[in-house]
């Protein structure tokens, strides 16, 4: 039976509807006047601008340090996690609790977190934020590293335990390595979301220097400049190239499996 034309509608239309602006951001961050709304011509001073605005290097420094620490605990963590409730206890109650964080509100998880920091009377700071950031993306390794166990060969890991190998040395040299792909997806992912998370960061950051979002939410109370649509077109940039090199690696992962 041959398929309507009208049933396409709504899907192009749903694209449509997501990527649009997006196109209308990243051409209007070309534009060559001081207006956001109007385009005048091409020109790349607004990328230029962005070099010598000292708010924006600070904070594209301090969000660089909160992903890249924050990426490498939710990476370890979460990936001993993955391992643990899939090899050793398995839990329904146990799985719902690993992935809430990432189903969570960002406005309660913040809260919940800021009210535990102030229990525990740590001052809070970048580091505060790369543990907050860490939770939060721990949830989302956990879940792509599982998903990569499930087509993982257990045989391999039998194997390497009747052959006299210890749990230690299985894990490190027939584990590990079928899990390296769903890893690297993993933090890529985990970096994606930290590099542009601003609820977690506004409330856990105390009185430090801000990130990156938080420098782009000050700079935009006062109104959208082409500045700010420049910088939010490289956001996209880097979000875009860490996401499909993730989807990249699961592939590459998933075809060694079936290999």
């Amino acid at each position: 039976m041959r398929r309507s034309k009208l049933l396409y509608v709504p899907f192009w239309a749903t694209f449509v509807f997501l990527y649009l602006p997006i196109v209308v951001l990243v051409v209007m961050s070309f534009n060559s006047g001081d207006s956001a709304y109007t385009y005048e011509g091409f020109s790349l001073k607004w990328y230029g601008e962005l070099a010598g605005d000292e708010r924006i290097r600070t904070g594209v420094i301090n969000t660089l340090i909160v992903a890249t620490g924050s990426t490498a605990l939710a990476t370890v963590l979460g990936t001993l996690l993955a391992v643990g409730l899939a090899r050793h206890t398995r839990s329904k109650l146990l799985d719902a609790l690993a992935l809430m964080p990432a189903v969570l509100p960002d406005l309660v998880l913040a809260i919940g977190l800021l009210l535990f920091y102030g229990l525990i009377q740590l001052t809070l700071g970048l580091y505060s934020v790369i543990l907050s950031h860490a939770l939060f993306s721990m949830a989302f390794v956990t879940a792509v590293v599982r998903t990569r166990l499930s087509n993982a060969d257990t045989s391999l890991e039998e194997a390497s335990r009747d052959l006299g190998a210890g749990a230690v040395a299985t894990f490190v040299r027939i584990t590990l390595p079928q899990l390296a792909p769903g890893i690297v997806a993993g933090a890529l992912l985990a970096f994606t979301l930290s590099l542009d998370e601003f609820v977690i960061a506004f409330f856990t950051i105390g009185n430090a220097e801000p990130t990156l979002p938080i420098v782009i939410y000050s700079m935009i109370r006062f109104g959208v400049t082409p500045k700010i649509n420049a910088l939010a077109a490289i956001l996209l940039l880097v979000s875009f190239t860490a996401v499909i090199a993730g989807q990249r690696m699961t592939k590459i992962g998933e075809s060694r499996a079936q290999g």
